[in-house]
Parts: structure tokens; sequence; C-alpha cells
């Protein structure tokens, strides 16, 4: 967090940092207490880089409680799962009769301090929880563009979220085996109701969900396991580089034709300081900035002043085609 700096000046412009934590105030108090929700006397959508829709390349509906099926209308009590802030969100892939995925995930706009004690005890961040990011969506797109790649293969994702990106790879590619893995415990128990929820949809592929620190990969029995890894997003903080790379060296099948492919954006210097990492540990890496024709058509339209993101920045929400290899 950048440091505060403080005025007088009741006119005065506030700055970022002070700004990011009226919304981390905003996100806790909000189930507890009518917290004004004035955007404009706040600045919050100054400093956020939060999208309504994202990318928007695979629509979602929510699922209907009473008939099961996907629905258009709003959001309701009825649609929610056990809790106020879980339910199924249906994805409809955007090839010939593919079903829909169905993905567990949060729908409210509040956090839990639950979550941040979580966070603390396993050395995690929260962000799977906050909402699926765009990047996931732009890999799960990507991947149905290229289902060729994963047919039978062993694939597995990391710092999943929610696990769009692997559930269509499970779905739609006939992978031989799909793990997808987060940190977070919390984010992990939703991945595997939609493993769940999917089960029927995934053919002949094996898939499954699995607790995954990235700085504990020798834990695990799956070494030198996976001809391809994929990720979204997930070299924003600096401090997780060294292990995540350390982490794709260590998962890789020890052939050639083994790969990682991450979509990141640049986000300041982050993404260049985790490339140094992955030459330090002896991988080789490419960068595409136009990999896919229909997400850079979307891009150059936000970057036109598209409203329906607001405040979209190339650098921070575009993400780029990381490919890394042995």
């Amino acid at each position: 967090m950048e440091a505060t700096s403080t005025t007088n000046s009741s006119s005065s412009t506030p700055t970022s940092s002070s700004l990011r934590w009226k919304i981390l105030r905003r996100a806790l108090l909000r189930k507890h207490s009518s917290v004004p929700d004035d955007h404009s006397d706040m600045g919050l959508n100054r400093v956020s880089r939060k999208a309504t829709q994202g990318f928007n390349l695979i629509p979602r509906l929510i699922v209907d409680d009473h008939s099961g099926e996907p629905s258009d209308t709003l959001l309701s009590r009825n649609t929610l799962l056990g809790s106020s802030k879980d339910a199924f969100l249906c994805y409809k892939l955007p090839i010939h009769n593919s079903p829909y995925i169905r993905l567990c995930q949060r729908v409210d706009d509040g956090a839990d301090l639950n979550d941040f004690e979580v966070c603390n005890r396993h050395n995690i961040d929260n962000t799977g929880l906050v909402c699926l990011w765009p990047s996931e969506d732009v890999l799960a797109y990507y991947s149905l563009s290229n289902t060729d790649m994963f047919r039978d293969k062993r694939v597995i994702e990391l710092g999943s979220g929610y696990g769009l990106a692997g559930l269509v790879i499970a779905v739609v590619t006939e992978a031989l085996e799909v793990v997808i893995t987060d940190g977070n415990p919390q984010v992990v128990d939703y991945i595997q109701q939609s493993i769940e929820a999917n089960s029927g949809a995934f053919g002949g592929s094996q898939v499954k969900s699995m607790v995954l620190h990235w700085n504990h990969p020798e834990k695990i029995d799956m070494l030198n396991s996976f001809d391809i890894i994929v990720a979204s997003d997930c070299t924003f903080f600096k401090e997780f580089h060294k292990d995540l790379a350390r982490t794709i060296r260590m998962l890789l099948k020890k052939k050639s034709s083994s790969e990682a492919i991450l979509l990141s954006p640049r986000r300041g210097d982050s993404l260049d300081k985790f490339l140094l990492e992955i030459e330090n540990f002896g991988l080789q890496f490419t960068v595409t900035e136009m990999y896919n024709s229909e997400v850079w058509r979307l891009h150059e339209n936000f970057m036109d002043g598209d409203e329906s993101w607001p405040n979209y920045d190339k650098d921070h929400c575009y993400p780029l085609l990381v490919r890394i290899t042995l």
C-alpha cells in the first residue's frame, strides 16, 4: 500500500491509498450497517479498476432454484445457496452444443473478517474470493480457441480463484487430467462444489481440486507431472514471484513440449520482475500482445472509452500472453 499523504484542505483530492482504505472499510461494514454507497463523494471509481462484466467473453446467468435452469432475471435471495453470499452462476460457452458450466461463487460485494484470518494463517492473499477476474475470463476463452493443445494432456491451473478456465478445459478439450488449485482453502471449497456440479460434462477427463501453496510445491506428489500449466493474473504480488517461478519449474514435465501458459497484465514492472525470476530458474519465455482477435477488439473498444468498463487501463487490465518452456 502506498503511503497516504494528509491535508488540511477539505477541497483537496483524496489520495489513491486513502480511497483504497475506504473500499476495504465499505466491504467490511456493508453487511453490518447501512454504509452509504456514495461513489461520487468517495471518488472510489477513480481508483478502482474493477469491471462490472470485464471482457464478458463467456456470458453468465444465475441458476433459477425452482427450475434448476439458468435465468436472466436479476439476482434475488431465492437463487442463493445455503447462505446470503453464494450462488451457482452458469457460463454459456460460445461454441455449438456446448453445455453450461456451473460455477459456485460469491455474489455479494462484502468481505468477512474470517477471510482475512484465513489469509494470515496460510500467508496467502484474498483475491480469489473477490470476483471472477477478467484475466480468468480471457484464459478460459483462449483455452476454448485452442482446444487441441490440451487434448490427452495433464493440465494444472495455478492460483485459479473460482476456476472457470480449468473447468472449461475439463469440459471441452478432452484433456487426460485437469487439476484446479488455489492456495486459499475457502476458494478450493468453491472449486470442489463446481466440480461436483459439472461432473457429468467431463467425459473421460479426470478432474480434481487441490490446495496448493507455491512456497511448498515439493510437498505434493505431482512433481514433473504436467504437460501444461495455466494461470491468470498471478504475478500481481511481487513477494510471490520466486515461489511461483519455482512451482512452474517443479511441476512441468521434463520434456520439450511441456509449457506454462499465463495471461497477466503488465501492472507496472510486476510482470517484468516475474519474468526475471523465470530466467533465474533456467526457463525460457515469450510474451505476445495480440494473441486473439476478439480479445484485442474488446481491448480497443475499452481503450476508446466503452462505458461498460470505467477506468480501463491497458497496463492494469489487458492480459498479455506469456508462454514458458523448459
